[in-house]
């Protein structure tokens, strides 16, 4: 399999987050062609704000492994790394992530800084954008759209309430 084959299933992931009512983020460890861990943002339903899908796959992976360094392998993920992301794929010791779009307001490999080149860290993290960029951004537009579309019909519905009483 490749980049591509790998990310076809990151958005995979990415849609069971999104059928959860969560932002439609996949992600998945890879190393010598095996899956160790995969996940999908879950920070909504878990109640807690560091399931993000890189974190996910992470534990997932380490979990399998049995050791918190995952030398050597890749993290898939369908969006752009936030810096609490990019930050666990340093201590994991991920050889290389490859992303699919940019997240322009949080993004820590290119969008709004490149933690992953920075200078101070004991472990460098290569990284490859713009793998199936186009349906990683369009699974994250369309699921915003959706909600926005359905936050504006309950908006209306209220008002029509409202002035019925």
């Amino acid at each position: 399999m490749n980049d591509t084959d790998w990310m076809r299933h990151a958005l995979e992931q990415a849609a069971l987050g999104g059928e959860q009512g969560e932002v439609p983020v996949g992600a998945l460890v890879v190393l010598d062609g095996e899956i160790l861990g995969q996940g999908y943002n879950q920070p909504i339903g878990s109640c807690d704000p560091t399931a993000h899908a890189e974190i996910q796959a992470l534990r997932q992976a380490a979990a399998k492994v049995g050791n918190y360094r995952l030398s050597g392998a890749t993290l898939y993920v369908t969006i752009e790394p936030c810096h609490m992301c990019a930050g666990a794929l340093v201590h994991a010791r991920i050889g290389r992530v490859v992303f699919g779009a940019r997240e322009p307001r949080a993004g820590a490999v290119v969008s709004q800084n490149r933690l992953l080149d920075a200078a101070f860290l004991n472990h460098r993290v290569a990284w490859q954008e713009g793998v199936l960029a186009e349906q990683c951004a369009s699974l994250v537009s369309v699921f915003f759209a959706r909600k926005r579309g359905d936050s504006n019909k309950s908006k209306r519905n209220s008002k029509r309430k409202s002035k019925r009483d």
